[in-house]
């Protein structure tokens, strides 16, 4: 066998001249990029949603009418017979009932009068907020307007994030089809200070709609450059100040917060009456929401010292949630006891599966309460419907409870 020699010094190649040159990444190639994304999502959007590229809202059975109004079927049944409540469709095979989302809220605020907001009480504003992403914020703040709405609440639903997540559930792409006056942007540059301006309805009765798209996050120059020209503005209370005027039109207002400690977010965060904070049960989660704590107690502070309200920024409720719980990861269950044994009474005694239903239902712009039919097994849907019910009506109890208040009556 010949030996293997190197080549001769005159025959050397270079390397160099082999390696095919790689081209830069310019802008005109990054927007080309956003281009094809964005054309990909619209495809799939158009696959996935109505035929008409809009999200249609659910039917619903007489088993789930009478769970959200807390009867059995047969009292229905009856109540059918007074005819002082829409009776529904019966269905063309089998003759079951069946009510649109518009006649189940009719009913449930009938027999959940006791939870409604009462005379002379204002909206309760809740943030659904967490600096870290991939947590479910989104999620959670959709299934909470969706659920309170079931339960016959008025919802408005505010997206300040500039991802546009919570308007894309809604069934609307934020790139393409949402523009300036759709979002919080002219509260924050000033050029608007009420928020009725932006509000849409949506294909969900019972809640409206501020959307948000990518073009927000010109807010967070615009709010401190506001701050500099006037020294006594407050930056923090637009969006409160903005809410004044639509607190007697809703019960309820859902704010979806950006996964950051930003202008927006603190105003979400001082608008709201109530805060709900969605942490996995994982270690790197654990830890994000413990910086969220201590930075949000650090503002707070600052901007007390800056109000004229001596007695500072408060809550009437403050809730962890345990969401996108795997019970297969071996870390969870020790996670699990450092968030219960850290936030105590403020963790609901609920805990969000992670399972295929919410899977399928985020690849598909939706959430469980979309869902008119399930394809997969029966168990795993309901236990992610059983959570959210459970948590959507914690959530309810701490809303009516801060009604009912002694200083909410006093305001």
């Amino acid at each position: 066998m010949s030996a293997i020699l190197p080549p001769a010094a005159g025959n050397l190649v270079s390397t160099e001249s082999q390696v095919p040159r790689r081209q830069s990444i310019n802008m005109e190639k990054i927007a080309a990029l956003a281009l094809r994304a964005g054309s990909m999502v619209e495809q799939i959007r158009g696959m996935l949603l109505a035929p008409d590229a809009r999200k249609l809202p659910p039917t619903f059975s007489t088993a789930q009418l009478a769970s959200l109004c807390r009867v059995d079927k047969a009292h229905v049944a009856y109540r059918i017979t007074k005819d002082d409540l829409p009776v529904g469709q019966l269905t063309p095979s089998g003759g079951k009932r069946t009510f649109t989302l518009e006649q189940l809220r009719r009913w449930t605020r009938t027999y959940r009068g006791d939870q409604m907001r009462p005379t002379g009480r204002k909206a309760i504003t809740i943030a659904v907020g967490n600096f870290k992403g991939g947590v479910a914020k989104t999620t959670t703040a959709m299934v909470l307007a969706q659920g309170l709405s079931l339960r016959g609440h008025r919802v408005l639903a505010i997206d300040t994030d500039p991802q546009g997540s919570l308007t894309t559930l809604h069934g609307l792409l934020p790139e393409a089809e949402v523009n300036e006056e759709m979002t919080i942007g002219p509260l924050c540059d000033g050029s608007e200070t009420d928020i009725r301006y932006a509000i849409r309805s949506t294909y969900w009765d019972g809640i409206d709609l501020v959307a948000a798209a990518p073009f927000l996050f010109s807010a967070e120059f615009a709010l401190p450059a506001r701050q500099m020209r006037v020294p006594d503005f407050k930056f923090w209370d637009v969006l409160n100040a903005g809410l004044d005027s639509v607190r007697d039109l809703y019960d309820v207002i859902v704010i979806d917060t950006p996964p950051s400690l930003s202008y927006v977010t603190i105003n979400a965060l001082w608008a709201a009456d109530g805060i709900v904070v969605p942490v996995p049960p994982s270690g790197l989660d654990f830890a994000s929401s413990a910086q969220f704590w201590a930075l949000l107690a650090d503002m707070g502070g600052n901007l007390d010292a800056q109000s004229a309200d001596r007695e500072g920024k408060a809550f009437d409720f403050l809730h962890v949630l345990l969401s996108r719980v795997d019970a297969a990861d071996p870390a969870m269950p020790a996670v699990r006891q450092w968030i219960q044994a850290t936030y105590g009474e403020y963790t609901l005694p609920v805990e969000i599966p992670k399972t295929s239903v919410t899977s399928n239902k985020a690849a598909e712009f939706a959430t469980v309460y979309d869902v008119q039919k399930y394809e997969g097994a029966a168990k795993t849907y309901k236990r992610a419907v059983d959570a959210y019910d459970s948590f959507v009506e914690l959530v309810e109890q701490s809303i009516v409870g801060a009604w009912a208040s002694p200083e909410r009556a006093a305001k």
